[in-house]
């Protein structure tokens, strides 16, 4: 059995590499808001479980062991944050902490039970992928909104969930999964987008719109 610290530990760099890259100590470290020799001490760790690969000065990848802890943790978390919106109607803003306190200790039987309630969703409220149980998780190919040049038409695809007040802000402004938006001005040296969201006109900032994951419509 592994802790809920070392599952995190794999959690993040999976994300941090989407699974193709090796990830620095420092970038492991800030993301989990822990010192540097703390993320140095459980790569080791980790490393002798065989769940990672750590080289001094070249970073940290997964195992295939690892990742498929990885992957496991990460499905626990997307199927808890859909049951706890879809079921029981608990705020796409407040999922995600409540999915981080309950990833680490789903049983598969109940992880079944949420699935098949479900019927086996692909993707959680906030448009990530859900893993499957065999660990295939969906490669998304979508630009980020802040990257959208002026002119396009698009949907919204995903949004990041790990700032309850920026989901909060994004909900107000209807910039959700499967909302058309069209940016009518990119003012980048102004920090900010000009934006018709499902037929209204809207601006929002760069920084918010790096949380914004879109598909560009076709036709563009």
């Amino acid at each position: 059995m592994l802790s809920a610290a070392s599952e995190d530990y794999l959690k993040t760099i999976y994300k941090l590499s989407e699974g193709d890259e090796t990830v620095s100590t420092q970038a492991l470290a800030a993301r989990l808001n822990v010192a540097p020799p703390s993320a140095t001490a459980m790569m080791k760790k980790l490393a002798a479980m065989k769940l990672v690969r750590h080289e001094k000065y070249r970073g940290v990848e997964l195992t295939p062991a690892g990742e498929k802890i990885a992957l496991e943790v990460i499905r626990h978390h997307r199927l808890i944050e859909t049951y706890l919106a879809e079921v029981l109607g608990v705020a796409w803003d407040k999922v995600h902490d409540e999915a981080e306190r309950l990833e680490h200790v789903l049983s598969e039987e109940v992880e079944a039970k949420m699935a098949a309630a479900l019927n086996h969703p692909l993707r959680d409220p906030h448009g990530a992928p859900i893993p499957t149980l065999n660990g295939e998780v969906a490669r998304d190919n979508w630009e980020r909104l802040s990257d959208s040049r002026e002119g396009i038409s698009a949907i919204v695809r995903r949004v990041s969930d790990e700032n309850a007040e920026l989901l909060r802000h994004l909900s107000e402004i209807n910039l959700v999964p499967g909302t058309p938006i069209e940016v009518l001005r990119a003012a980048p040296e102004e920090g900010v987008l000009q934006l018709k969201i499902g037929g209204v006109r809207k601006t929002i900032g760069l920084a918010p719109a790096r949380a914004v994951f879109v598909e560009i419509t076709p036709e563009n």
